[in-house]
Order: structure tokens, then sequence, then C-alpha cells
């Protein structure tokens, strides 16, 4: 018997907010216009100047978003709104770009659980350990933990190449926590993946195991019913929604989302990935082809990396643990090959920016191999750039991605990139089943990335996003074995068809284009 899926007044008030939220968009163009003509009528030969003046003031606004640290496309974006419609991009830069994301999705901004001095030596010791081994990845390992992330050892990972097997494995180990159980997604659907999770969250909660969930609202806008969130509740099970879309109906703060993947389960094992909670990641329903995603384990001491970052997350947003951040490490031993680095990003960092940085420190650090798989590409001039130099000094570079969108516009976009990279080299991949999710990347046989970050403005700028680096583990093995599965089953996209891409398409692309961070 499925639950109650009937619409309370909360759901409807928040799909009523989000609507008036979305429509404030296209209100600010009509406000452009309307002004325009309204000056005209009333103000007759007094409105050029008027009109002057209010170009004066968005030029003075575009000169001060010039001024500010961040991505030089983001705020060419604004510059070029604020000088051509001053009016709708005033009013678009109040509601998205003047206010500081601590202001605008009322978090605070609290620090991680203090790192014991044991713990900061160990890490030094790995760092120095992985630098005489292999120099680049000790660069990027200690750059990162000047960020606040470990390099750890003493830990396994475990790869896996589709959610199915994702969902058997986290199933399972969640009917093991005997203490606590840490999860934040960006989608927690209704629907038979959720109803098998549930019910042993449901039995864990009753024997006494402490479970906190995050979920994104936006994401779930129209996935999880509130009937749903009151049985969880219900059940014992302490839940969080990041910024709630009812809130903010003045303001169109639903762009800053909650994009992370992370289950923690008694401070020995944690996941992360691309995959979310929702039966199309399983190919138990189907949307835009085969749904092909991925994900990892990591079991071990790497696993305190993600219950830090969720503890952390859980007290930005105002709420308290009911225990020491002590009680939520691990309490069993474990060994393991090689090393890992969990690491976080999100808008309260800029204008630093760890998950691009650690993206480009892996493109230019590649001396054989560069693989990569997004669902989504629209980056920087640098990021484009690092990856047509390594191409050019001889690293075969392939990067793969949906032969099957789920967001056209936003493919049009990453198509416009894809001219330069393949007259470079670069080797691009369609994945020819259905859409291709995951986000991984794979250097030289030796570290790989795997978390849930897409390769757009998106997670490099607005969006809190999770990763693990792993450093010589034996699932980097796994992961490029999967990689040459995905290529087998993808077409090989050649320069010839980027050209004969029709006219219309390749207009529409790049006016598109100027307006990628908002795809």
């Amino acid at each position: 018997m499925r639950k109650d899926r009937s619409k309370t007044p909360e759901r409807i008030e928040r799909k009523i907010s989000a609507a008036t939220s979305i429509s404030m968009c296209a209100l600010t163009v009509v406000a452009q216009i309307a002004t325009t003509l309204l000056l005209t009528h009333f103000l007759r030969e007094k409105a050029t100047y008027v009109y002057v003046v209010l170009e004066w003031i968005g030029a003075i606004i575009a000169i001060r978003v010039y001024q500010r640290p961040g991505s030089p496309s983001y705020k060419l974006v604004w510059m070029c709104l604020l000088l051509a419609v001053p009016v709708a991009g005033m009013i678009l830069f109040c509601l998205w770009g003047g206010t500081h994301q601590a202001k605008s999705l009322s978090l605070r901004k609290v620090p991680p659980p203090p790192i014991r001095e044991s713990a900061r030596m160990d890490s030094e010791t790995n760092i120095a350990r992985l630098t005489r081994q292999s120099p680049a990845w000790g660069r990027l390992a200690s750059y990162l933990q000047k960020s606040g992330f470990r390099l750890y050892r003493n830990t396994q990972a475990k790869y896996f190449p589709d959610g199915a097997a994702f969902f058997d494995d986290l199933v399972e180990h969640l009917r093991k926590a005997e203490h606590y159980i840490f999860l934040e997604y960006y989608i927690l659907a209704e629907g038979q993946v959720w109803d098998r999770v549930f019910s042993v969250l449901k039995e864990r909660a009753a024997a006494g195991v402490e479970i906190h969930i995050i979920f994104d609202d936006f994401g779930n806008l129209t996935r999880l019913s509130d009937h749903t969130l009151q049985v969880m509740q219900d059940a014992g099970i302490e839940v969080e929604v990041f910024n709630p879309v009812h809130r903010y109906v003045n303001r169109i703060y639903f762009n800053y989302r909650d994009h992370r993947k992370i289950a923690v389960i008694d401070g020995q094992y944690a996941y992360t990935g691309g995959i979310n909670i929702a039966d199309e990641y399983a190919n138990l329903i189907v949307r835009f082809g085969h749904w092909k995603d991925t994900a990892v384990r990591i079991d071990g001491e790497g696993a305190w990396g993600f219950a830090a970052q969720f503890i952390q997350m859980w007290k930005m947003m105002g709420r308290t643990m009911p225990n020491e951040d002590d009680y939520y490490r691990s309490r069993c031993e474990a060994t393991g090959t090689g090393w890992c680095q969990p690491f976080t990003d999100g808008p309260l960092n800029n204008p630093a920016n760890p998950i691009e940085e650690t993206y480009l420190q892996l493109f230019a650090s590649a001396k054989r191999f560069l693989y990569i798989t997004t669902p989504y590409y629209a980056v920087e001039d640098g990021m484009q750039r690092a990856l047509c130099i390594a191409a050019d000094a001889g690293v075969d570079v392939r990067l793969m991605v949906p032969a099957i969108p789920d967001k056209k516009f936003a493919y049009m976009v990453a198509e416009t990139y894809w001219g330069e990279l393949l007259r470079h080299g670069v080797k691009i991949y369609k994945y020819t089943p259905g859409f291709l999710h995951a986000k991984s990347v794979m250097v030289d046989r030796e570290v790989a990335l795997v978390g849930s970050t897409n390769m757009d403005y998106r997670t490099f700028q607005l969006h809190y996003e999770c990763g693990v680096l792993l450093y010589h583990m034996p699932a980097v093995e796994e992961l490029l074995e999967d990689m040459d599965d995905i290529m087998a089953q993808s077409s090989l996209y050649t320069l010839e068809e980027w050209n004969k891409r029709p006219w219309l398409r390749r207009m529409f692309a790049s006016i598109l284009r100027l307006g990628a961070i908002w795809l």
C-alpha cells in the first residue's frame, strides 16, 4: 500500500511560494519595459535624462561588482546585465547578487569539530609520505589540508558503478548501525528506494539509534510530501530542511542549494557520489534512458571526514547535536592501502573555492591519463584552457557526457565548449544508453575524485558540494574499469559533428551561454 500523498496546506504554500519566486524573474523584464514606456509617456523630454541616471546607477553597481573577488565570468554576466538593462539588472542583483550568503540563507558560520593534535600530526605525516611517493599529489593534499580537510590513512574504499548496487550496500550497512546515522541529500524522493531505506531507519530509530537527516527543500518540492516528513519525525528521526522555499517568497534565495550526497554510519562507514535517494538512480523508473550514476563507500578513519562535515552543516542550520563531537568518532580500528581526503565547498567559502581549485590541480598534474565524467559542462576559461593544455602536452584527455540530457538548454551550452576541446585533441564520449549523471575524475591510474560536483557554475559558485580524493587506493582501478565500460557503450563525438550543428542551434546556444550561471 502506497503512502498517502495528499497535499497539506503547508505543501501548497511551498509550491505557491516557489512559483511566485520564479515568476519574479520574468517580472523584472516586464519592469524594465514598463519603466521605459512610463518614462517616455509621462516625462517625454525629461525621459532621456531620467534613464541616463538609471544607467549611471547601473554602471556604478557594475563597477562594484567588478571590484568584488570571485569568478570573472560570474561578474561579467552581472556587469553586462546591469549595463544593458539597468532596471531589471538592479532588481535581479538585489535578489540574487547583492547579499552575503550567510545572511541570505540564515546560516551561521560554524567551524567544523576541532581536530585533535594527534590527528593533525597523523595528517601531516600522511602528507609527507604521499609527497615522497607522488610530489604533485602531496601538494594537492597539502593545499586541501590548509583549507581544513585532513588526509587519512587506514581506510578502505569500495566503488559502486550503478545505483542498484549502491542502494543494496547502503541498506545492508544501515541495518548494522548501532550508534548513529547521518544522511544529507539533495533529493530524498518517495518511491521504492525510499521505502526500503525508511523501513530500516524506522527499525534502527526504534532500537535507540540516533538518526539525523538533511535534505534540500527545492530538490524535493514535488517529491517528498509533508505527510512523509511527519512520518519520519514521528519515528524519532531528526530532520532539517535546507533553505525552505516558503520562507523566501520575497527573495529568490532558492538559487543556493545543498547539493551534497553524504551518508555516515557510526563514524565507520561513509558514502558519497552522484546518487540521490530516488528510484531513477536504481533505474526502477525510466527518465532520460538508462540512468548511469556512481558512488563510493569509505571504511575506516576517512569516514570521520564526512561525519565532521555533516555535524558542521547541522550546526550551521541552527541545530545542536545531543552528544559531544567525540561521540560521533569511529570506535573501530581499520587498515587500508593508500590515502583518502574528504572535502566540501559552498558559497560561504567564496571567494575561496576548494572544489574548483582541486579540479584545476588535477588537470595540471596529469601526465598520462585524464578521464572525466560529468552530466554538465560550463566552466571558466581557466579550466577550459587547463584541459586544452593537458591534451596539447600529450595527456590522454577524455570527457564522458550524456547522450540523452535532462536539461536541454544546459546541454546546448555545454556544446559551445566542445569545439575548442576537440580541436586540441580532447576525446568526447556520449553515453549512448541514456543519462550519465556520474561526477568523477581519474588521473594517471593514481588518483580519483568521486563526489557530488558537476563541472558548471552552480557547483563552483552557488551550491554546497562534497567529494573525496582517493590516492593510490585499489578503488582507483575500479573506477578506471567502469570508465572503460562507459566508453565502450558510448559514441565518440567528432569535430565534424560539432561543425555540422544547425546554425539556429549554434546561435541560440551562444546566447544561452551568456546566462550559463543560471542554467
